[in-house]
């Protein structure tokens, strides 16, 4: 195999996470889930250790066991009295717990919990590319369709149900699309940067943008470009490419929020 078809496919990878991601992370930044989306991203490790187990590849496994934990948070915090916040660090750091411990039990401690934790965007194949595109086009196919609703739904549920919108059921399918991204970007950023890409770029634009839509693109486009120019930092200086994308757009947040606030102050706009 050639470098070129390998550096194609991770950065096409990395193309396709970053515009799957980047819109639904407006809607967490938005909707103030980060938490939530931590506590999915920790459900990789208990669905890699089944695959250590089983013999699989992790593609079976995890997003089926991902988007079970994302069934049974929501049921949870409809059902439980407890708080939500206290429901998702249960839940997330018993994900963790068991998966290291499954992984260990397994075998597979040491060799495969780095690639768990931090991805390995050169062990992306050609069906890692093809559930990637996939869910790029479904998640592009749902957004069209929803968006109005999500939008209202996150301005005010109330008001949104009142309006005729499915709350519940908008929230539901936003939450699996959510719990799909993460387990298909565990094979490219991993498990403990994948949010990254969900939460930065649409909070980087923020500053700039006024409507949610520009939000939205603005967060696309700003989440491919980091991570096209991490991954390429990443071969330049042989750095592990899903800490060097996950580095990048942290430095194009704090960069743009600095030039957002130098920009009203030069305008007159900020004391």
């Amino acid at each position: 195999m050639t470098m070129e078809p390998l550096l194609l496919r991770a950065l096409l990878a990395a193309v396709l996470l970053a515009a799957t991601a980047a819109p639904l992370g407006a809607f967490v930044v938005w909707r103030r889930m980060a938490y939530f989306g931590e506590t999915l991203a920790h459900a990789v490790l208990p669905g890699a250790a089944l695959a250590v187990w089983w013999d699989l590849a992790p593609e079976t496994t995890l997003p089926p066991f991902v988007l079970g934990l994302a069934g049974l948070l929501l049921v949870l915090e409809r059902r439980s009295r407890l708080p939500a916040d206290t429901l998702l660090a249960i839940l997330a750091h018993g994900a963790l717990a068991a998966g290291l411990l499954g992984l260990a039990l397994a075998g597979g401690y040491r060799t495969d919990l780095l690639a768990y934790l931090f991805g390995d965007v050169l062990a992306v194949g050609t069906v890692d590319l093809g559930l990637l595109a996939a869910a790029a086009v479904a998640v592009a196919l749902w957004l069209g369709a929803s968006w109005r609703g999500l939008v209202s739904a996150t301005v005010s549920a109330e008001l949104a149900a009142v309006e005729g919108v499915a709350v519940g059921r908008l929230r539901l399918l936003l939450v699996m699309a959510l719990a799909l991204v993460v387990a298909l970007g565990m094979r490219v950023v991993g498990m403990l940067l994948v949010m990254a890409l969900l939460i930065v770029p649409p909070a980087a634009v923020r500053p700039w943008v006024r409507e949610p839509e520009g939000m939205a693109l603005g967060g696309l486009a700003f989440a491919v470009g980091a991570a096209a120019l991490g991954l390429a930092v990443a071969f330049r200086w042989d750095l592990p490419a899903g800490p060097a994308m996950a580095a990048v757009a942290v430095a194009g947040f704090f960069a743009s929020t600095a030039l957002a606030r130098l920009v009203r102050r030069e305008g007159g706009t900020e004391p």
